[in-house]
C-alpha cells in the first residue's frame, strides 16, 4: 500500500505565502485527481476558512487531536475535493499545554500516521514560527516546501529555518528533505 506524501510548507518568517501556497497547492493537486489532507497547523486558521470551513463552539480541530482530546478521524472534514484538518485559534496554547507532553514533538505524526494511507498528498500550513508546532510539521513530513520573498532579510530568515531543518532531520526525522524554495 502506497503512503501518502507529506510536505510541510513552512517558514517562519509571516506573509510569504505559506497559506496561499498550500491552499493552492491542495486545490489543484486535488483537481487532478489525487487523495488529498490540507492540515491547517497555523493559529491564524486561514487555511481552513479558505476552503470554506467554519469554526463552531463544537467544531473539533487539529488542536483537540495534538492534545489528545480526540481522534484525527473526528477532526478530519470531508470536503467536495479535498479533505480538511481544521485549525483553531487555540493552537496558539498548544505549545504551552504540550511543553511537559512526553512525546510532544511526534504528536501530529502519529496522528497523520494513522490516516496516511488513505491519502496521496497531505499539506501541513505550518505558523510563521519555529516553535513546537513547526518542529511538529517538520517531524511528521517527507519534505519542506518554502514559500519565500525575494529581498534580502528573507534570506537571513531562510539561514535559521535551514538551521531547524538539520537539527529535526539530525535528531528525530533522518527522512525530512528540502522539497524546494517557491520564489
Amino acid at each position: 500500500c502506497q503512503m501518502g506524501k507529506i510536505i510541510a510548507v513552512a517558514n517562519q518568517k509571516g506573509g510569504v505565502g505559506k497559506t496561499t501556497t498550500a491552499v493552492n497547492l491542495a486545490a489543484c493537486v486535488a483537481a487532478r485527481g489525487k487523495k488529498v489532507l490540507l492540515c491547517d497547523f497555523d493559529p491564524q486558521g486561514n487555511a481552513s476558512s479558505g476552503v470554506g470551513f467554519r469554526e463552531k463552539e463544537d467544531s473539533i480541530t487539529i488542536y483537540d487531536v495534538m492534545l489528545g482530546e480526540a481522534a484525527v478521524t473526528q477532526a478530519r472534514q470531508r470536503g467536495k475535493y479535498c479533505d480538511l484538518l481544521p485549525g483553531s485559534i487555540q493552537l496558539a496554547a498548544a505549545e504551552l499545554q504540550l511543553s511537559s507532553h512526553p512525546r510532544k514533538d511526534r504528536r501530529l505524526k502519529e496522528a497523520l500516521d494513522s490516516i496516511r494511507e488513505e491519502y496521496d498528498f497531505i499539506f501541513i500550513d505550518c505558523p510563521p514560527s519555529l516553535g513546537l508546532l513547526t518542529v511538529n510539521a517538520l517531524v511528521a513530513s517527507d519534505t519542506v516546501l518554502v514559500p519565500m520573498q525575494c529581498e534580502y532579510y528573507s534570506l537571513e530568515g531562510l539561514s535559521q529555518l535551514m538551521t531547524s531543518v538539520r537539527a529535526v532531520k539530525r535528531s528525530m526525522n533522518p527522512g525530512l528533505d528540502i522539497e524546494g524554495i517557491l520564489l
